[in-house]
């Protein structure tokens, strides 16, 4: 086409020489040039325009690519937030929830099947006339009445004034193993008869929050003092010490216990506070903000006298909760009582929250392999340990003004 526009050109160029020597008489040496500069303006014109017509070619060109790399890198972005979301993505632990999950479901099903199993044996029994209804008496329940303890809140402030108050420590075993795992710090009442009482004897049941909260004061004192040289020792060890309603209502306890660890954060870790489920359940919206303080400065949390296993697991994970503690004979006797699934799926699904269960109160060898078929590893009782006196490069040592100014 364009070889077309140059031949036209020469063509044209050729008629204004002609026309030039013919009609204005011009020489044939004029009338060349003239026809040689009418041609080269007419090509100057051509090429001027192809020009801008490539140039606006060009520029369309790159405009085009423009908005392609942009389409494309707004399209790498996105697949590098998917790439970076799936790499994010814990797949162990969702398979391990949908894991646990159909373990649960396949327990509740057997369990459907057991309970359809025995209506079944129940109407065929019913339907024979001589049959005798099998008689299966349930265990006495226990006695939740409180009793008061022996010590007299008169006796026991006596004694708190005279420091016979002694701690001592209960090891909390891992199995098989057999491995002290922790220790609950046991506080000891030392009578004026001689003897030691132990906690449920002396600890007031109605009124004396002066002086509960006076114990726990001082067990606090001594975990920290054990927790510190044990850990110079080079032996750490992990303490959990009572705690209860009395203290955590109290502004002036509640704050010196946050002094306390907020000053020893390096140990703070090896110290946790047993919570009955009494005191957890009657705890306010208030109280467990101190707790959740308590926690965030590096303190544990075990629920005691647990009564049922049916609970919010998640919250006291959330809470800085640690283990859930029962009591062994009841679990192994009567397990619907504190749950509704199977024995052995109780502690897998409880561990899906960060949360161990420890059996109190083991009697025997056959409550621990019961409980470790079960799957609980942490134990605790008379069978595998009883509470002893702490060593004596561990304790603290206590001044005994206090007893001189009593018997003055």
């Amino acid at each position: 086409m364009q070889g077309l526009v140059y031949i036209f050109i020469a063509l044209a160029a050729l008629g204004v020489a002609g026309a030039a020597y013919f009609g204005l008489t011009f020489s044939p040496i004029e009338a060349a040039v003239t026809a040689l500069a009418f041609g080269s303006v007419a090509v100057m014109l051509v090429e001027r325009k192809l020009r801008q017509r490539s140039e606006a070619r060009l520029e369309k060109a790159v405009e085009d690519l423009a908005r392609l790399l942009s389409t494309d890198a707004k399209a790498g972005q996105v697949l590098s937030q998917r790439v970076n979301a799936i790499a994010d993505t814990n797949v162990g632990s969702r398979l391990e929830a949908i894991e646990a999950d159909i373990s649960v479901l396949g327990t509740v099903t057997r369990q459907l099947a057991e309970a359809l199993a025995e209506f079944e044996q129940a109407q065929r029994q019913s339907r024979m006339p001589d049959a005798e209804p099998a008689t299966d008496p349930l265990p006495p329940e226990e006695d939740d009445t409180l009793v008061e303890p022996l010590v007299p809140l008169v006796e026991l402030r006596a004694g708190l004034d005279a420091n016979r108050l002694v701690f001592h420590i209960e090891p909390i075993v891992l199995l098989p193993q057999h491995r002290p795992q922790a220790y609950d710090l046991a506080p000891r009442l030392m009578r004026d008869e001689g003897g030691l009482a132990s906690a449920p004897d002396f600890l007031p049941r109605r009124g004396g929050e002066d002086l509960v909260r006076r114990i726990e004061s001082l067990a606090l004192d001594e975990a920290v003092v054990v927790a510190r040289r044990a850990r110079t020792a080079g032996q750490p060890i992990r303490l959990f010490l009572p705690l209860s309603r009395a203290t955590l209502l109290d502004r002036h306890a509640t704050d010196q216990l946050l002094a306390v660890l907020n000053a020893n954060q390096a140990i703070a870790t090896s110290l946790g506070f047993v919570l009955g489920q009494a005191e957890w359940q009657a705890l306010g919206a208030g109280e467990r903000r101190q707790l959740f303080e308590f926690h965030k400065l590096g303190a544990s949390f075990s629920l005691a006298e647990a009564a049922s296993l049916r609970l919010d697991f998640a919250e006291l994970e959330g809470m800085g909760f640690v283990s859930v503690r029962f009591d062994a004979a009841r679990f192994l006797r009567r397990p619907e009582s504190y749950s509704d699934l199977h024995t052995a799926d109780i502690a897998p699904y409880v561990k899906r929250f960060d949360l161990e269960l420890c059996a109190t109160g083991v009697l025997d060898e056959q409550q621990l392999l019961s409980l470790f078929e079960d799957g609980i590893v942490l134990v605790q009782g008379p069978h595998v340990g009883r509470p002893g006196p702490i060593r004596a490069d561990l304790v603290v040592e206590r001044r005994a003004e206090p007893a001189r100014r009593v018997e003055a």
